[in-house]
């Protein structure tokens, strides 16, 4: 019995020194092993070129200690329902970087959804350290192309024990290479090719802080869109059967609403961004009546930019933000499934290690008696310095003399409830049907804000409260038609404040 407890001790003892010694070795080891190339420090800047129907949009963007900014973009307009051709791309690629005086060579292409292929495919999760030579050999099983004939990348969308999920992204390279080409020829190089669908989803993640997001671009004959869900992005699209808005609405509604139900059936708040690009009031007044959905031209997107916001091309722009931000995991079509691992800075590494080992080693070294001869001296100055001493004992005098004030100062503040006693008051006397935005408390006074089915009928609640008396709105009423409540401030004293005894006070100083 005796062996089982000490034994247990002794795993316990193990087990919390073990967590200390991660809890320290853990911030230690990211100092150790920080990348000078890190994005939280290292500055880069990005031009994203984006193909659409009918437009080519560029807009260009910088990183500085992790804050982003959008400088400029830029829209250039060709024949509507028609792709741009590579000669003519080429030369607004050019106009582009001239206009926005663009310096660098770090160049995202976007493309067009319609021009991609989405795959999910699942591997079992022995693969995992070989995924980009698998991924490549089934490429011609998983879409229609070969891996010599597509651009293509993928992400890992979910693994357990046994398989490993991945979603593929591939285009037909012979669809690309004259973009390239006639880039090439006026001198611009891609480093990244990415999808417009994807960037503007990823723009809504980034604006909703977070995933679960969907994103609809709307035009005058279809639409199509995107959701993100962790890793993945499940891509969706379909043509209007009918002009009649009610049916757009519908067909919009059938491909969105299931997904979103799935995602509140988990727990999770789904956020529909909507984007329409041809004006239709009456189709966007039906979206927002069945649907709880955001426009993202009337959201806040959390970027810096420059620029008015309605000329703002989102696919452009959510390639910048891809490009800048490696937390995102944008697809780059550029790489054919073959990521690079970050590697260690090792040499880094080595050094920061031997400067610590220096460090320690002089304030293990480092002799006692320095220490010892340093109080002595210590000692020697405070025996030269009585007339100081004796300084010191008028101050602790005077500090006495303080203290008792900062008492008769704490008792004068114990004659009104505590703050906590108010809240709970408040909570208490306030009803069901109403809830406060702000609350501020006062010495003397209450004052709170908020939303009541009827606010006229809180004065009465709150005067038959023991701890406020004369209660009374501060600003007049009005009635907030979008949460049907009435806005309310009321200002109100607070009851049994007594006011300190003075000759007391005296007579404690004395």
């Amino acid at each position: 019995m005796a062996g089982a407890i000490a034994f247990k001790k002794i795993s316990s003892f193990t087990s919390l020194s073990a967590s200390r010694l991660k809890a320290v070795w853990k911030p230690l080891w990211r100092v150790l092993t920080f990348s000078p190339a890190d994005e939280r420090i290292l500055p880069a800047k990005n031009l994203t070129l984006s193909i659409d129907k009918g437009a080519v949009f560029a807009a260009y963007g910088t990183r500085f200690l992790s804050h982003l900014m959008v400088q400029s973009f830029r829209t250039y307009s060709f024949q509507e329902d028609q792709y741009p051709q590579p000669d003519v791309f080429a030369s607004t690629s050019v106009m582009a970087i001239k206009e926005m005086g663009i310096k660098g060579k770090d160049i995202t292409l976007s493309i067009p959804k319609s021009w991609v292929v989405f795959k999910t495919a699942e591997f079992p999760v022995a693969v995992k350290e070989n995924l980009s030579n698998v991924v490549s050999y089934e490429l011609d099983r998983l879409t229609p192309f070969g891996p010599e004939d597509a651009f293509y990348d993928f992400r890992i969308v979910r693994e357990d024990a046994e398989r490993i999920v991945i979603m593929v992204v591939a285009v037909r390279a012979d669809m690309i290479k004259p973009y390239l080409d006639a880039l090439k020829e006026v001198g611009v190089s891609v480093s990244r090719i990415s999808v417009n669908i994807l960037n503007a989803g990823a723009l809504c993640c980034y604006a909703n802080r977070g995933t679960g997001s969907f994103f609809v671009e709307i035009s005058s004959g279809g639409y199509e869109g995107v959701l993100f869900n962790g890793p993945a992005a499940t891509s969706f699209s379909g043509n209007f059967v009918s002009d009649d808005d009610k049916s757009k609405a519908d067909a919009i509604m059938r491909e969105v609403m299931p997904a979103a139900e799935e995602l509140k059936k988990k727990g999770r708040q789904p956020q529909i961004m909507l984007h329409m690009k041809d004006s239709n009031p009456s189709l966007k007044e039906i979206l927002k009546v069945n649907m709880p959905v955001k426009f993202i031209d009337e959201t806040d997107i959390r970027l810096n930019f420059s620029g008015h916001r309605k000329e703002m091309p989102y696919s452009a722009v959510g390639g910048v933000l891809t490009s800048l931000r490696r937390a995102f995991k944008g697809f780059n079509l550029l790489t054919k499934g073959v990521h690079e691992k970050t590697k260690t800075p090792v040499l880094l590494t080595i050094l920061l290690a031997i400067a610590i080992i220096a460090i320690a080693a002089v304030y293990a070294i480092a002799p006692v008696k320095i220490e010892k001869e340093r109080l002595a001296v210590i000692d020697k100055q405070v025996a030269l310095k009585k007339d100081e001493v004796k300084k010191v004992e008028a101050l602790k005098t005077e500090l006495e003399a303080l203290n008792r004030d900062v008492s008769v100062i704490n008792n004068f503040k114990g004659q009104k409830p505590p703050a906590q006693a108010l809240l709970k008051e408040l909570t208490v006397s306030i009803p069901d049907n109403s809830w406060l935005t702000r609350s501020r408390i006062t010495d003397k006074t209450v004052e709170i804000e908020g939303y009541s089915d009827s606010a006229t009928g809180l004065l009465s609640k709150l005067e038959a409260s023991k701890y406020f008396q004369k209660a009374e709105f501060a600003s007049p009423t009005f009635r907030d038609v979008r949460l049907n409540a009435d806005r309310f401030i009321i200002k109100m004293e607070i009851e049994g404040i007594k006011k300190p005894d003075v000759e007391a006070s005296k007579d404690e100083k004395k």
